[in-house]
């Protein structure tokens, strides 16, 4: 159902219900945050996500969504990727509809390859999506686009995607990967704490302080100062 690999500092979790087109149900739900976890508790500075054979995620299970155990289990999933310290790159090698999409949107990052799709077809199986869907839609692809997904139904290409922001990079998963080792390189307590205040409410303002701080305290800052004198590449440790 997960299949995870690890190469130097980046972990790519890859969704495995290839007969089910990757859509989530209750168990991936489930397994793909213990992943998420597993990987930030081992260590790793950037995580990537995938879907296994021609779909990222085709969406929720329709035979298992309409129970509170799943709603649960699927936001509970989706907003705690968000917060996660590390960021997280959606290699999307594929059609990424309904709550793949979602799952796309709680990434920092998303590449898309050829075939990449992008739909929240709510208005079509009479569910709804949260208030954070909603509102993260309109923040990445804008307004209008977020409006045209969500009450006409349509479906964004890749090309629409990149144009409109939904979508960061055109790639393969090869190219997320590369992608991933390079900001894996980057200050993690710097991206930790941007990702705290991209993702963050007003409600998160004593922690940012508290990361703002201890940025500015790190010995990364020292390490890039004198990686600056020394005509080398810094070597940060997040600390």
């Amino acid at each position: 159902m997960i299949a995870t690999s690890r190469d130097a500092d980046v972990v790519v979790i890859e969704l495995q219900r290839e007969q089910s087109r990757n859509a989530l149900n209750l168990d991936l739900c489930h397994a793909l945050r213990a992943a998420a976890d597993q990987a930030v508790a081992d260590g790793a500075r950037a995580i990537v996500i995938t879907g296994q054979g021609t779909a990222f995620c085709s969406g929720a299970d329709l035979g298992g969504v309409h129970g509170p155990d799943f709603l649960e289990a699927l936001y509970g999933m989706l907003h705690h990727l968000t917060k996660l310290p590390v960021p997280l790159i959606a290699a999307v090698n594929g059609p990424a509809i309904g709550a793949g999409t979602q799952l796309a949107m709680a990434c920092d990052l998303r590449v898309a390859d050829d075939k990449a799709k992008f739909a929240v077809p709510v208005a079509r199986n009479g569910m709804a999506v949260d208030a954070w869907t909603i509102r993260t839609l309109s923040a990445l692809a804008g307004a209008g686009v977020a409006r045209k997904v969500l009450l006409a139904a349509e479906t964004l290409d890749r090309k629409e995607a990149l144009d409109c922001g939904l979508a960061d990079a055109h790639g393969s998963l090869t190219y997320a990967v590369a992608w991933a080792h390079e900001i894996a390189a980057l200050a993690p307590l710097s991206i930790a704490h941007s990702k705290l205040v991209l993702n963050g409410s007003p409600a998160d303002d004593e922690a940012i302080e508290k990361s703002f701080a201890a940025v500015w305290a790190s010995s990364d800052v020292q390490e890039a100062a004198q990686a600056r004198l020394e005509r080398r590449a810094p070597v940060f440790e997040g600390r």
